[in-house]
């Protein structure tokens, strides 16, 4: 090893003796400005024919289902023209639930009770060919459909052909967990719509539960009216509108 010449030492010395200068910090970006929070939909609460009502900032139809004696209702349609609700339909002979009437929540498969609270109408099903007047997703029922109700199949709450699987199709009517045929009905379900209740698969609450044409007597939990009331709500239920039910005591 060589020996360091004077100038080395010298540069050794005050590296030891003057801190280094701090090093200047890196440049921070800025943070990105919070993006705005969106405001939730508000939801008016109304009343019309005495039932309350909730209704988005879109809905401008409403089928309102109001309670009488035992199973029998009143049941109306109404439509929004500016800010006004003007009832455009009306029957008395409406009918619900022979188990009476429940908070959708509390309500339980077999009960025959009819979920109170206001839900969607998105689609709807029936015998008929689809009517080039009626604007609702619409399915025509054929041989081997069922509404499952059979709490241990992941279709649950929902249409669906044999054919397809995954339910218990071939359970007798007497058990807890059969389905329902839908050509066992061809009166009820001539016109057919389907309420939002239906939307959440939650076990053993109930499934099926729909506003279809009257059959002799009280429902198992639908809703029902006369045929010449549901034939000309076909005509006039619009999905843009957001159509609603609400089912009061």
């Amino acid at each position: 090893m060589t020996r360091p010449g004077l100038a080395a030492v010298l540069v050794l010395v005050l590296a030891l003796l003057v801190p280094p200068a701090s090093a200047a910090p890196a440049p921070v970006a800025p943070a990105p400005a919070a993006a705005p929070a969106a405001s939730p939909a508000t939801v008016e609460r109304i009343v019309l024919g005495g039932v309350r009502v909730r209704v988005g900032p879109r809905t401008r139809q409403v089928v309102t289902v109001k309670h009488a004696r035992g199973h029998h209702a009143r049941v109306a349609f109404w439509v929004k023209r500016g800010e006004r609700w003007l009832r455009r339909m009306v029957t008395t002979d409406g009918r619900t639930g022979y188990g009476g009437l429940v908070p959708g929540g509390r309500r339980r498969q077999g009960t025959g009770t009819t979920p109170l609270g206001t839900y969607t109408l998105p689609w709807a099903f029936g015998t008929h060919r689809a009517d080039d007047g009626w604007d609702l997703r619409y399915r025509r029922i054929r041989r081997g459909d069922f509404w499952v109700q059979d709490n241990e199949s992941d279709f649950y709450n929902r249409y669906r052909h044999q054919s397809r699987g995954g339910f218990r199709w071939w359970l007798p009517s007497s058990h807890p967990d059969a389905s329902e045929r839908l050509t066992d009905y061809g009166r009820q379900y001539e016109y057919a719509v389907v309420m939002g209740f239906n939307r959440d698969q939650v076990r053993h609450r109930g499934s099926g539960i729909f506003l279809h044409v009257n059959g002799r007597g009280a429902t198992a939990g639908c809703v029902s009216a006369p045929r010449p009331f549901l034939r000309r709500l076909m005509r006039r239920l619009h999905p843009d509108l957001h159509p609603v039910i609400a089912v009061g005591r």
